[in-house]
């Protein structure tokens, strides 16, 4: 053990916890299921939705898993490149309605997962790749990444809010992307981080979060 002070004496993952829990009410499944209603699936080759896909590498890999997939912005912008591509949300009507898109794009390798963060995780297939797409606001930050590399074999990608909640300055700041970093590094994980800014469909800085498993 350190006999000197260092960074290495900040629990960043009970921070974290501590921060959200101040600052955030879970929303229910039942909450999202209204959302999902009202929600539209966006076009796959402009804004958020392909700012984050070019960023992926999907050189020598078959499966796909989209935690918090919503519609399935990400899972079905990938799905033709891919054999089987896994939404995972706990709202059924997310998930419905990610069926729905799925058939009309005759993505015939698309799956779907009634799963929540906090739930048991064991079946969940592992697969080449593990996104979590604008879907990482958890009350405990550490026991979603480490779920997220248990199911990827080869990369995770994610993105955080950069400077807080996006959209709302009135209200108080989310726990942003630096305690995703940070509790990365005392996973051992180094990761790397780009920035999403500028697209026409979002107005938020989002922090692009990417590692490799080895």
């Amino acid at each position: 053990m350190s006999t000197y002070p260092s960074i290495d004496d900040i629990d960043f993952a009970d921070l974290y916890r501590r921060h959200m829990a101040a600052v955030r009410r879970p929303k229910s499944a039942e909450e999202w299921d209204v959302r999902a209603e009202a929600m539209t699936l966006p076009p796959a080759d402009t804004g958020y939705t392909a700012e984050f896909v070019r960023r992926m590498n999907l050189s020598g890999c078959d499966t796909l898993l989209d935690v918090g997939c919503g519609l399935g912005n990400i899972a079905l912008a990938v799905a033709p490149k891919l054999s089987q591509v896994y939404g995972l949300d706990y709202s059924p009507r997310m998930l419905a309605r990610f069926a729905q898109h799925a058939r009309e794009q005759g993505a015939s390798g698309a799956h779907a997962i009634l799963r929540s963060w906090d739930d048991d995780w064991h079946d969940v297939p592992v697969c080449d790749i593990v996104v979590a797409s604008r879907s990482t606001a958890v009350m405990d930050m550490a026991d979603a990444l480490r779920k997220l590399h248990a199911k990827a074999r080869k990369r995770v990608y994610l993105t955080s809010v950069v400077n807080g909640q996006p959209g709302d300055a009135s209200r108080p700041a989310w726990p942003d992307y630096i305690y995703i970093l940070n509790i990365l590094h005392a996973m051992g994980i180094h990761a790397r981080v780009d920035y999403m800014a500028g697209a026409t469909s979002f107005s938020a800085q989002w922090a692009f979060i990417a590692w490799d498993v080895l």
